[in-house]
């Protein structure tokens, strides 16, 4: 409060008094109405008003009797005024109250009347509400009930039908199907394969679209007894049927009807093969048949392994040679069948799959482009001398090595091992007589032997170099 410098001489002088509702006084009321009054400033001007700012200590007393005599002043102005205007006054809050209890008195039967409309809405509507939505919960139970109850049905009626089609793969049929009493054993349906694959496939849409299907027992009894075990046993099959595949051997071919039946064979694993591949979980993934295009693989390496284990003894043994070269021709002519039987089959119509992913597999809808893009080679045949030619440089090379007799005879025979090598990949590239004529006209080819001589140069060039150039001379 002490923060001014000015002297007294500078401090605003006494307010002068002011009339009041006529009254004269001097106390300053537009100073204390004003919108900018701060009591630090004006406790600031009494004190410096009434002492000197270097005094010390400083006298309040004075601008203390100051404030208490102007409230004191203003008290008994109050004071004069409330007894002369006491009648208007009682008067005016007389004149409220009765106001107030006209408007509270209204304001109450409103209130009574809107009670009562609410008594009336609630048990009208509120309560009917209430129990329309419990009516609605129960409803939406007991059609979610329904609807799992349907789709458990369908699934038992599913399990079923896969257990008759697999009776009907492994060949058996049970008493409930025939008049007889006992089990009977037939022979094996190659066919039910693929309708076990699209039983399988249409389970596995079920339990997808209906996820709390698996909550309920008998369904999760259905899928760990039947549908497992079921769908182990077709992979199984297909798998055997694509290893057993083959139109002939090194003593005879096949048949027609043998190599059609083969055929037919080999069609349904692979079909079930490609139909059980696992579909993308994730939106854009990309979907490869990988069950058949493995199964194939798996074919195709066992029959290189055959091959180049049987041509590594015959080369160290060489009165065993031409035999071993009509077996691997004969090997090499079934994966020649197998590339025709491929290429003339359209790959099925995955109902799990939409078109955009069944479209994006290379090769215009046949089985056998999967194949050729997976294993990166032109042809099958091609792929079988080539990789069957990388294996033999070295094992050539170690019958050399090792000497003996059966290097000696090696070198000694260069030229009609080379002359024996050429004539069994020429003959192995081509198909089989049963099967020539189908596949020819399927693919538009023809397949006489010197066609096939020409077409395969750079395979015989290959195979019989990884040989013939690891023999010194």
């Amino acid at each position: 409060m002490l923060g001014a410098t000015s002297s007294l001489s500078q401090q605003p002088q006494p307010p002068t008094p002011k009339m009041a509702n006529d009254d004269t006084s001097y106390i300053d009321y537009d100073t204390f109405l004003s919108p900018t009054f701060s009591p630090p400033q004006f406790a600031n001007t009494l004190v410096l008003a009434t002492n000197n700012p270097s005094d010390s200590p400083l006298d309040l007393s004075t601008p203390l009797s100051k404030v208490l005599f102007d409230i004191q002043e203003i008290d008994s102005h109050i004071d004069a005024l409330t007894t002369r205007s006491a009648i208007p006054l009682l008067t005016h809050t007389k004149q409220q109250t009765d106001a107030s209890g006209r408007i509270l008195s209204d304001v109450e039967t409103q209130l009574n009347a809107l009670n009562e409309s609410y008594k009336q809405l609630e048990k009208e509507v509120i309560q009917k509400h209430a129990e329309a939505e419990e009516v609605k919960i129960v409803a939406g139970r007991l059609w979610e009930t329904l609807r799992l109850g349907r789709v458990v049905g369908r699934a038992l009626q599913l399990g079923r039908q896969l257990e008759v089609q697999h009776a009907e793969l492994v060949g058996t049929v049970s008493a409930s199907t025939t008049t007889s009493s006992a089990g009977l054993r037939g022979r094996e349906d190659h066919r039910a394969l693929v309708r076990c694959a699209h039983t399988l496939l249409g389970l596995k849409e079920l339990f997808g679209s209906e996820p709390g299907v698996e909550r309920v027992v008998v369904v999760r009894t259905l899928r760990d007894s039947i549908v497992g075990p079921v769908e182990k046993t077709v992979k199984e099959t297909a798998e055997r049927l694509v290893r057993e595949f083959s139109v002939g051997n090194a003593s005879q071919t096949a048949t027609f009807a043998q190599s059609e039946e083969a055929k037919a064979r080999t069609v349904s694993a692979l079909t079930a093969l490609y139909l059980l591949t696992p579909v993308p979980t994730r939106p854009g993934e990309r979907w490869t048949p990988t069950l058949m295009l493995q199964a194939l693989e798996v074919y195709l390496r066992s029959a290189l392994q055959s091959s180049i284990a049987g041509l590594s003894r015959a080369l160290a043994t060489l009165p065993s040679l031409e035999r071993t070269l009509a077996e691997v021709s004969a090997r090499c002519q079934n994966v020649v069948a197998l590339e025709a039987v491929l290429e003339v089959t359209k790959v099925p119509v995955h109902p799990l799959l939409s078109k955009q992913q069944t479209s994006s597999l290379p090769g215009g809808g046949n089985m056998l482009q999967p194949l050729l893009s997976y294993l990166e080679t032109g042809s099958l045949a091609s792929y079988f001398w080539r990789t069957m030619a990388s294996s033999m440089a070295p094992r050539v090379q170690e019958i050399v090595s090792k000497g003996g007799v059966s290097g000696r005879t090696l070198r000694t025979n260069r030229q009609s091992v080379g002359e024996a090598i050429r004539d069994c990949v020429i003959k192995g590239s081509q198909l089989p007589s049963a099967v020539a004529a189908s596949a020819a006209k399927g693919k538009g080819k023809t397949w006489d032997g010197e066609a096939g001589g020409k077409h395969w140069e750079r395979e015989v060039a290959v195979m019989v170099g990884s040989i013939v150039n690891n023999l010194p001379r």
